[in-house]
């Protein structure tokens, strides 16, 4: 028994003229090349990913500067003249320093924060590792939320019973509620599995919280599809012919699921980014010596009417690359889910 999504029509079969249907793999990539927003955005998250990747090249060669290090002290070349990168204060009694703004050249492009480090450098830095944390944990909730929303669907009784209350219980938490208060739990503290340790300002506790926080909105819709899959008549039949549970779910449940997963992954990516860069900003996501554009919306905060750009920037990623993944999910979703009242 095979899934009717993948096995030719009656008529090839018997050697008729009619193509074997598309699978949804192939319908999805020929829907969103033949989808002029879903190429551009699609090239316009490319373009990010690969600027965010070329940090360290910045940072190196352009910059010339160690981001994660002060500059109180530091002197840069501006039109001839050493210039510091923290500016002595002209306002009131001219106390204090100022960081240097916006010089528009290969160093200290955008300017510098508080404790004098290149911002432009920060902001690549704080996106490679915003972007990582995103993707990490959409891919850690997309698996366990399969893997709940498929035993809980298939096996049903008892078992689905137990895993949709566990479900619905974290889901009765409102979702940033429950990221910070499982932020402040590990904040401070360091783990030990064996021969792996784990500090608190390790990238995989952010990836960790964000990633389970969101499991029950991805593990309901795949319950929910898995149970009309298995009460399926083709999954009946394969039943009734004492195949193997296990080759069921392979051949007929997890393609079929699968095609929701994909369609969830852009959407729960850009949600990621958002939750990522709020815990970061509240000072309970991405610790120290690490950055995020979070972070660095936080080092602006005391900046935002001095040198405004130093929040800009990040703000301005989150808003872009948010905004392209939908507008890809979109069109994603529009090709894959048949019961999509969009038009395609």
């Amino acid at each position: 028994m095979t899934d009717p999504l993948t096995t030719a029509s009656p008529a090839a079969s018997a050697g008729g003229d009619l193509p074997p249907p598309a699978g949804p793999w192939r319908r999805a990539l020929t829907g969103l090349a033949a989808s002029p927003t879903a190429v551009l955005s699609g090239l316009g998250i490319l373009l990010i990913v690969l600027a965010m990747a070329l940090a360290p090249v910045y940072a190196k060669y352009v910059a010339k500067t160690d981001p994660f290090r002060s500059g109180l002290s530091a002197k840069i070349l501006i039109d001839g003249k050493r210039s510091p990168v923290m500016v002595r204060s002209t306002e009131g009694l001219g106390l204090g320093v100022t960081p240097i703004g916006p010089t528009w050249g290969p160093q200290y492009f955008l300017g510098a924060d508080a404790q004098g480090r290149d911002v432009a450098a920060r902001f690549l830095y704080g996106g490679q590792n915003s972007l990582f944390i995103a993707g990490a944990s959409t891919l850690l909730c997309l698996v366990c939320a399969a893997l709940v929303g498929i035993v809980a669907g298939y096996a049903g009784g008892v078992v689905d019973t137990v895993l949709s209350n566990l479900i619905d219980m974290i889901w009765a938490f409102p979702v940033y509620l429950l990221a910070i208060s499982l932020s402040i739990v590990m904040l401070g503290k360091t783990f030990d599995f064996g021969p792996i340790h784990l500090s608190s300002s390790s990238l995989i506790v952010p990836i960790v919280i964000i990633g389970l926080v969101y499991v029950p909105y991805v593990a309901r819709p795949v319950r929910g599809r898995v149970i009309a899959i298995t009460n399926s008549e083709f999954v009946l039949a394969a039943r009734g012919l004492g195949i193997r549970p296990s080759r069921i779910l392979w051949r007929h449940i997890l393609p079929n699921v699968a095609t929701t997963l994909i369609v969830f992954a852009p959407m729960l990516m850009a949600l990621n980014i958002v939750t990522e860069s709020a815990l970061s900003f509240l000072s309970v996501g991405v610790q120290a010596p690490n950055a995020s554009w979070g972070t660095i919306l936080q080092d602006g905060q005391a900046l935002l009417y001095s040198r405004p750009v130093v929040s800009m920037a990040p703000g301005l990623a989150i808003m872009v690359t948010v905004m392209l993944l939908n507008l890809f999910g979109d069109v994603l979703r529009d090709i894959l889910d048949p019961k999509s009242v969009r038009g395609r």
